[in-house]
């Protein structure tokens, strides 16, 4: 099939997802002007994106797309607390968690396409009118899907009190945003040093997987999908699902095999390199604990 025409395959699915997402939540949840006020952050989520494609073709410019991702989750996460949280601590706990996180990497990503000048993704995406749309409506699909489960969960009108779902998924979140923000770290100071401008990293936790950064983000939405659990019913159990999605994203669309792929062009000929991918696992971090397990040769 045409790259062109599954482009705009995925524009004209947008709706229908939205349109899934919203039977997912029901009607049952807190409204608002007539309408539950989950349809009215999935209205807003994608309004944002396409309006901002709009802008951003215009001038041919990719750096506001993730500061927009990062924007539309905390709107839309801060406009359900607003609205529907009614002071539940659930609701407020999920609703911090997402904020906490979007605002960190949507800066920490912000920063760094400024420093650089440019986004190496969007080489070829800026004047292409379908897949550009696309990329705008795949960031909203991201937002929508991502964000389902705590926001189903802050709208609900069923209230389930904090126990320990809730604080073995805020203990996992952590984690999984601590383990991001150092593996940001490890990667920029890495990348700071000019002798390293050439170079691929391997060490800290890049040791451990070859992309930890992503492990921490799946383990992160991990954490709020269980500390969701108890406030859904019913299909709304569907949403649960948004990790599995945030993986499918990470690993297979836009994340880890793309950089893979860029990674092979550059450095697919240096033995370094290609020993480094051998015993480095590509998402899970058991790199060095592997390698430790890798049965001893017996000497003569």
């Amino acid at each position: 099939m045409p790259f062109h025409t599954v482009a705009l395959l995925v524009v004209a699915g947008a709706p229908l997802i939205a349109a899934l997402l919203a039977l997912i939540a029901g009607f049952e949840g807190a409204h608002a002007a007539g309408l539950p006020v989950f349809v009215w952050c999935l209205a807003g989520i994608f309004l944002l994106q396409w309006l901002m494609f709009i802008h951003a073709h215009a001038r041919q410019t990719e750096r506001y797309f993730d500061l927009t991702g990062g924007v539309t989750f905390i709107g839309a996460t801060g406009f359900a607390a607003a609205t529907a949280a009614a002071g539940d601590p659930r609701s407020l706990a999920l609703a911090a968690m997402i904020v906490i996180w979007s605002a960190r990497l949507a800066s920490f990503l912000f920063l760094r396409v400024s420093r650089v000048g440019h986004d190496s993704r969007f080489a070829t995406i800026l004047p292409d009118f379908r897949v550009h749309l696309m990329t705008w409506t795949l960031q909203g699909i991201w937002v929508a899907v991502t964000a389902s489960c705590a926001l189903i969960a802050i709208t609900s009108t069923e209230k389930a009190p904090p126990d320990l779902l809730l604080a073995l998924g805020a203990c996992v979140w952590l984690a999984g945003l601590a383990i991001e923000v150092i593996a940001d770290r490890q990667k920029s100071a890495f990348r700071s040093k000019p002798a390293n401008k050439k170079r691929f990293i391997a060490t800290g936790l890049w040791a451990w997987c070859r992309h930890p950064n992503y492990f921490g983000e799946i383990l992160l939405w991990t954490g709020v999908a269980l500390a969701a659990l108890p406030a859904l019913q019913g299909w709304q159990h569907l949403a649960l699902g948004s990790p599995l999605f945030v993986w499918l994203l990470l690993v297979k669309i836009s994340g880890a095999d793309m950089l893979e792929r860029r990674n092979d062009r550059t450095w697919g000929q240096d033995p370094a390199y290609l020993a480094y991918k051998a015993r480095t696992p590509k998402i899970w971090p058991l790199g060095p604990l592997a390698k430790s397990q890798k049965p001893q040769k017996r000497k003569k």
